[in-house]
């Protein structure tokens, strides 16, 4: 069953739908679903979908023929083979689809560009001369970002500027994520995007009919399942050093952000080298570099500021857990490394992408126009902020700290400070005091609004604070994990 990417769908249908010729790129990282919804979007409708091969150009074209003349068009009567490219693509016009659109999608792209680098010339003569004015849709797609961003769109290839769309496929969001889990409570539902992430060949392979822990150990931690060799995989297609790859996304698994402490603990020692690997590793959106929600331009172009974490989940959860005990796994212990290690850990594991969560949770409210004012930025504060301090004059000191969400809007000097608990207990009055002070130099000026997100609740204070106040807003789990079928009234100032 195809689950979520209604918007992409949306996107190729309202394109299809257009009159004139549509050349279209669609591209994101491996497993993200480019393929399955391609063929989502193209099963009711007359097409040809060609899936591209690591071979020779010669054995390219063949195979791009035999897939062109199943079709009913003419030159099926006179050959078994086009003799080159541009008649084969050419023969695209001659597809007998009546009024529909001639649909021809060419999946992994990059790899026919590879056996013949002529191919984007060729096709941007043929979109120019022949195919721009007729009812001719062409996807091109990809895994190979680097090459589709740097090479395949840059102002120097043939095919620049003819794109009529271009669509970078992200990961699934949380609330589409869960809908492979249907069965699963709200906790589980987050525990299990904590381990899997948002790409849905990941998520297609827990069963919602087992729980969290059979899962893990059946499907991740058992040798043989698909999870299991799948971080190794990926890296051997897609990069070369693999052992230093490795080593660099465990070190940040396990918490090390700063460039300098990655180089260390990950023996590659000299940053610039690091700095190399780590770009290679977010053009395959396995890690992120990430900045203070108000960083400005000069902060984010030196390359030893920013933090990195892994941006892919399961990434995170396989490296913190498998990759670290291999040994135990190879040697079939997979119950005692999830009593042992996963278990213990699991519910604090999770409480990073609670924070993600709290975030997509609240860009959809302000698409419902349900916060107190319009953001311009959104994300993580780093940097130095006010705290309680018993011990001082005024209550308060300055340190370094992080808040989990702060969204605000510099024009109208308003701030939404937000802090997310994944625990087993309530959010407690102190941990809101704490939050409130924050920023408080800040406050003189400006509107202070306050969000708590929380998995057990909140103490009675804190929901008497909320009831006299209009600036704070308190979310529970069930609010949260069950948003789209909440209604949850807008509350913008005007």
């Amino acid at each position: 069953m195809f689950i979520g990417r209604e918007r992409e769908l949306q996107f190729l249908q309202d394109k299809y739908n257009e009159k004139k010729g549509q050349l279209i790129v669609l591209y994101g990282r491996r497993r993200v679903g480019k393929t399955e919804t391609l063929r989502e979007f193209c099963k009711d409708k007359p097409h040809v979908f060609f899936s591209c091969t690591q071979t020779p150009d010669r054995v390219q074209l063949s195979k791009f023929s035999k897939q062109l003349l199943r079709e009913d068009i003419p030159a099926r009567q006179y050959v078994s083979e086009f003799a080159d490219w541009e008649k084969a693509f050419l023969s695209i016009l001659d597809l007998p689809y009546g009024e529909s659109k001639k649909l021809l999608i060419i999946d992994e792209f990059p790899y026919m560009c590879k056996g013949n680098k002529s191919i984007p010339s060729i096709l941007q003569n043929l979109w120019d001369t022949f195919f721009k004015d007729r009812n001719v849709m062409i996807i091109l797609c990809g895994s190979a970002m680097s090459f589709i961003e740097k090479e395949l769109l840059a102002e120097k290839n043939p095919l620049y500027g003819r794109a009529t769309g271009i669509y970078k496929m992200n990961r699934m969001g949380f609330y589409d994520a869960i809908r492979f889990f249907p069965n699963y409570s709200d906790r589980d539902k987050v525990l299990a995007y904590a381990v899997l992430g948002g790409i849905p060949h990941y998520l297609s392979q827990f069963s919602s009919e087992l729980s969290i822990a059979d899962n893990i150990k059946k499907n991740i931690l058992t040798k043989g399942s698909v999870l299991y060799s799948e971080a190794d995989f990926l890296l051997h297609q897609e990069l070369r050093e693999t052992p230093v790859y490795n080593s660099i996304i465990e070190t940040v698994a396990l918490g090390n952000t700063k460039l300098n402490d990655i180089s260390q603990k990950s023996l590659v020692e000299d940053t610039s080298k690091t700095s190399v690997y780590l770009k290679n590793l977010i053009e395959l959106g396995i890690v992120e570099r990430e900045f203070s929600v108000d960083a400005g331009t000069k902060e984010k172009a030196n390359t030893h500021r920013g933090t990195y974490r892994l941006a892919d989940h399961f990434f995170r959860f396989w490296y913190a857990f498998g990759f670290s005990n291999i040994s135990q796994l190879e040697d079939g212990d997979v119950d005692g490394v999830y009593q042992y290690l996963v278990e213990p850990s699991l519910h604090e594991f999770a409480s990073l992408a609670f924070e993600d969560i709290c975030r997509e949770f609240v860009r959809e409210l302000q698409k419902k126009n349900a916060l107190p004012f319009r953001y311009t930025e959104l994300g993580r504060f780093m940097g130095k902020t006010t705290l309680r301090d018993k011990e001082s004059a005024n209550g308060l000191r300055i340190a370094e700290t992080e808040i989990d969400l702060l969204a605000l809007d510099l024009r109208t000097k308003k701030y939404l400070v937000g802090e997310c608990k994944f625990k087993g207990s309530p959010f407690s009055y102190s941990e809101y005091l704490n939050t409130t002070a924050k920023l408080t130099p800040l406050k003189e000026n400006a509107a202070f609004y306050y969000a708590l997100f929380s998995e057990s609740g909140f103490d009675e204070k804190i929901v008497a604070a909320a009831k006299n106040t209009d600036k704070l807003y308190l979310y529970d789990l069930h609010t949260i994990v069950n948003f789209k079928n909440t209604n949850i009234k807008a509350s913008q100032e005007s």
